[in-house]
């Protein structure tokens, strides 16, 4: 968990989200693909109660990092775990992909972003997963390189389906 003293003197936490903060993160979530993409087809009352199910439901791989300020959810951030084919010398072998980090308009610009990316990604190496990777928006790749990502040659990937909603 990361506690810090904001020039505004709120606390700002960062750390796991809380079961009973899962309907904030789901109008973050909501929110997100308002501002991106226009007002979506689900109604807000009517998308939240299955992304809190479905967040309960896949706890085991994907685990949410929230950003608070003064108990009012300001941003999320993601971390898919996925196990990997056991290696002779590693038999217990995880991977980590950063998914749907978000921040409210009104906090951004301010570095809280980067707080998010590191307490995400130090959670990462508490869990000893060998490697964490992001699709980011262009907006935010200039955050992930400054925490550390890059650029992988072999890291390669293929769209199959029609998977991207917007």
């Amino acid at each position: 968990m990361i506690l810090r003293q904001d020039s505004a003197v709120d606390d700002i936490v960062c750390r796991p989200a809380q079961p009973h903060e899962l309907a904030a993160v789901a109008e973050l979530r909501w929110r997100w693909v308002q501002e991106l993409y226009g007002t979506p087809d689900t109604m807000l009352d009517d998308f939240v109660p299955p992304f809190v199910a479905w967040a309960r439901e896949a706890e085991p791989s994907h685990q949410c990092m929230v950003m608070v300020r003064d108990d009012v959810v300001i941003g999320m951030a993601w971390l898919a775990i996925t196990q990997r084919v056991p290696h002779p010398r590693a038999f217990e072998r995880m991977s980590g992909d950063v998914q749907c980090t978000y921040l409210v308009p009104d906090e951004r610009d301010r570095g809280l972003g980067g707080e998010l990316i590191e307490a995400v990604l130090a959670w990462a190496r508490d869990l000893g997963l060998e490697r964490v990777t992001v699709h980011s928006s262009d907006r935010a790749v200039s955050a992930y390189s400054r925490h550390g990502f890059g650029v992988s040659p072999r890291l390669l990937q293929v769209e199959v389906g029609q998977g991207r909603a917007g």
